[in-house]
C-alpha cells in the first residue's frame, strides 16, 4: 500500500525569518538558498506577507514586491508560493478599508503569489468574508484559517475542540469560498490531544476531499507531537522550516520531521534526506553572518501560560535589544498572562499577540493598567471585531476612559471605510504632496507603512540588520597576545596563546569599568514642572513636533518616541519657549535623556 502523500510547505523564508531574526533578512543574502531548496525538491514555499511585508520597509530598505518577483524567478513558475494575510488587517496591524483589502489581493496576485493563507486573530468570521472574496476574485487560491492556542490555567470558554468546531461551522455557514483549511497555532501551545480532536472534527465536517493542514511552532516544545497527532487524525499538510531557522521559536526542522515519521505510512512531500542536507548547508552559509538571538533557539516551558507566538517573540526581543531594555523581557512575558485573561481570549497571533505584548510591556514599564496600549484598548472595545469571550468589564471601562472611545459592535471593516485616512484618495494626496509617483504599489506601501513607507519611497530608508560583523567591533591589541574586544556593548579582555597554525584561547574576562563616575541621566519626568523635557524610556525618536523659538504649553506633546511598535508622546511639563532641541528624528535615546530644553 502506498504511503499517504503529505504536502510540506517550507516556511523558512517567511515564518522562519520572522521567528528567528524578527523578519530582518536581506533579499540578496537568502536568494541562493531558494534555488537550493528548489533543487532539493521543494515546490511549496511561504515567501511573503505577515511581518515580511512591513519589515522590509521598516528595517531593510527593500521593496517587498521586488523581493516577491525575484523569489518567483528563483523558485520557478510552477512553485506554489504562499503568503500570510490577517483578514481585514492584511499585512498591517490595523484594519484596512475595502479599497485597501482589494488592492492587497490584486498586488499580491500581480507579484507572484499562488495562495493566500487568510486568518483572523479573533476568529471573527465577519473579518474573513470580504478579504476571502477579493482573494478569489483576483485568481488566487484561498486558504481559510481557524487560529488556535492554549489558554492560561483556569481560563475557560474558548480554545478547545468545541470552540474550533463552532468557528469552522461559522465559516461553512458564511459561504466563504476556500481551497484549503488550516488550523494555525502561532504560539505552539495547543496540546497534541486537542490537535488530534480538532483535526478529527474538521475532517468529519469537511469530508475527505478538502485539503486540511496544521501550522504550529516549536516554542512550547510539543510541535512534533502535535504534527504526528494531526497526521494521525487525517491532516494532508504541515509546515516545516530548514536549519538554522527551524526549531525553537520557528517550525520544526524538515529533517527532524522526516526522522519522526520513519516507519509510518506518510510520504513527506517526496523529500529526501541527502538533498535537504545540501539545501540546509547552503542556507547556513547564506545566514552565517546574522546574529542568532539565543531566545530563538530555545523551548520555553512558560509559553503555555503566556502564549507568545514564535513569530512575534524575537521581533519583540530584537526591538527591546535595540532600545536597551531586554532585561525587562521576562517580566513582560510574566505580565502577559493577566493581559490574556482579561482581554477576551483572542488568539495570540498578530496583531492580537502584539496587542497583548504591548499591554504587558506597559504594565511593566508604567505600572499595572496605568497606561492602556492603543491596540489592546481598541480590541477590548470591539474595534477589531468580536472577541471570543467578553473582556473584563473593568478593563473595558479603563480603555474607554483612557482612549476616549466608546465600545462598539460595528463591523471592523465598516469602521475602516468611514475613516478618511484609510482611503486611496487620502494616500494618493500624500504621495503627490511628497512628489512620489502614485502607482498602486506606492499607494499600498504608503498606506500600510505610513511614515516609514513614505521615508522608503523618498530614499530615506535605513538598514537595521543585526549581523555579527556589525555587532563585534574590531579587536584592539593591548599586549603581545592580549586583546580588548567589544561585544554587544560589553568590553572583554582576551588572551590567546600561539599555536602551530592558529591561536588557542587562554582566557576571556569582563573588562573592568573605569573608576571615573559616569554622568547619570537626569530622571526628570516629561510631565514634571521642569524646563527640561526628557525621555520616559529608551526608545527611538519618531517625530519632533516643535521648532526652536516655538511657544509651548504645559501638557503639550513636543516629541513622539517609538518603542515596541507603539508611539509614546512626550509632553512639556510647563509653559515656555523652545530654546534647544538636542535630538534628531530616527535617533535612539535613553531613559531620562534630555530631549528638548525650554526657557
Amino acid at each position: 500500500m502506498a504511503k499517504k502523500f503529505i504536502d510540506i510547505m517550507d516556511t523558512t523564508f517567511r515564518d522562519g525569518f520572522q521567528s528567528v531574526f524578527g523578519a530582518r533578512v536581506l533579499m540578496n543574502d537568502f536568494l541562493p538558498a531558494v534555488s537550493a531548496a528548489k533543487e532539493a525538491g521543494i515546490n511549496h514555499f511561504e515567501f511573503g506577507g505577515g511581518a515580511r511585508f512591513q519589515s522590509l520597509y521598516f528595517y531593510l530598505n527593500e521593496d517587498a514586491f521586488t523581493m516577491m518577483d525575484k523569489f518567483r524567478e528563483a523558485a520557478g513558475k510552477d512553485a506554489n508560493l504562499q503568503t500570510l494575510s490577517r483578514g481585514v488587517n492584511t499585512v498591517t496591524l490595523d484594519t484596512g478599508s475595502r479599497e485597501l483589502i482589494d488592492m492587497h489581493a490584486k498586488l499580491f496576485a500581480k507579484h507572484g503569489t499562488t495562495t493566500i493563507r487568510n486568518f483572523d486573530a479573533l476568529n471573527d468570521v465577519k473579518n474573513l468574508e470580504y478579504s476571502a472574496q477579493r482573494i478569489k476574485h483576483h485568481g488566487l487560491k484561498h486558504e481559510v484559517v481557524v487560529t488556535m492556542m492554549d489558554l492560561p490555567p483556569n481560563c475557560v470558554g474558548a480554545h478547545d475542540a468545541e470552540f474550533y468546531e463552532k468557528c469552522l461551522r461559522e465559516i461553512l455557514d458564511s459561504g466563504i469560498e476556500f481551497d484549503s483549511v488550516c488550523f494555525k497555532d502561532a504560539s505552539g501551545t495547543s496540546s497534541p490531544e486537542k490537535v488530534y480532536q480538532t483535526i478529527k472534527m474538521a475532517r468529519r465536517l469537511l469530508g475527505d476531499n478538502v485539503h486540511l493542514r496544521l501550522h504550529t511552532h516549536e516554542t512550547a516544545g510539543v510541535s512534533i507531537a502535535c504534527y504526528l497527532a494531526a497526521l494521525e487524525a487525517g491532516a494532508d499538510g504541515i509546515d516545516l522550516a530548514a536549519s538554522p531557522v527551524s526549531g525553537g521559536t520557528s517550525q520544526p526542522d524538515i529533517l527532524t520531521m522526516l526522522h519522526a515519521v520513519k516507519g509510518k505510512d506518510y510520504d513527506l512531500g517526496g523529500l529526501e534526506v541527502d538533498k535537504i542536507l545540501k539545501y540546509e548547508d547552503v542556507l547556513h552559509d547564506c545566514l552565517k553572518d546574522y546574529f542568532m538571538p539565543p531566545e530563538a533557539t530555545q523551548v520555553s516551558p512558560l509559553i503555555p501560560f503566556s502564549p507568545m507566538p514564535g513569530g512575534a517573540l524575537t521581533a519583540n526581543t530584537q526591538m527591546m535589544r535595540d532600545n536597551n531594555i531586554l532585561d525587562k523581557f521576562p517580566a513582560v512575558i510574566k505580565a502577559m498572562r493577566e493581559v490574556v485573561e482579561k482581554g477576551g481570549y483572542g488568539t495570540s497571533v498578530t496583531p492580537v499577540s502584539q496587542f497583548y505584548f504591548q499591554q504587558a510591556f506597559n504594565n511593566v514599564m508604567f505600572g499595572p493598567w496605568k497606561k492602556i496600549a492603543e491596540g489592546y484598548g481598541k480590541m477590548v472595545l470591539g474595534y477589531f471585531g468580536k472577541t471570543p469571550v467578553t473582556p473584563s468589564a473593568d478593563i473595558v471601562e479603563l480603555a474607554a476612559k483612557q482612549l476616549n472611545l466608546e465600545p462598539t459592535t460595528a463591523p471592523a471593516i465598516d469602521i475602516a471605510d468611514q475613516d478618511e485616512t484609510k482611503s486611496i484618495a487620502y494616500t494618493k494626496a500624500i504621495l503627490e504632496k511628497e512628489g512620489i509617483e502614485a502607482t498602486e504599489e506606492n499607494i499600498f506601501i504608503a498606506a500600510a507603512c505610513k511614515e516609514k513607507g513614505i521615508a522608503y519611497l523618498k530614499g530615506e530608508g535605513k538598514v537595521m540588520v543585526r549581523k555579527n560583523s556589525d555587532i563585534i567591533k574590531p579587536a584592539t591589541k593591548s599586549g603581545s597576545n592580549q586583546f580588548s574586544v567589544t561585544v554587544n556593548g560589553h568590553n572583554y579582555n582576551v588572551e590567546v596563546a600561539d599555536g602551530f597554525d592558529n591561536f588557542t584561547l587562554k582566557s576571556i574576562t569582563p573588562a573592568k569599568e573605569s573608576s571615573q563616575p559616569k554622568d547619570e541621566p537626569k530622571a526628570v519626568s516629561s510631565t514634571g514642572a521642569s524646563n527640561e523635557i526628557t525621555a520616559t524610556m529608551s526608545a527611538g525618536v519618531f517625530k519632533i513636533l516643535v521648532n526652536i523659538g516655538d511657544s509651548v504649553k504645559a501638557g503639550q506633546t513636543v516629541v513622539i518616541l517609538e518603542a515596541m511598535k507603539m508611539e509614546i508622546p512626550i509632553e512639556a511639563g510647563c509653559d515656555g519657549e523652545v530654546e534647544e532641541i538636542l535630538i534628531s528624528q530616527g535617533q535612539t535615546v535613553e531613559d531620562g535623556q534630555l530631549l528638548v530644553k525650554l526657557k
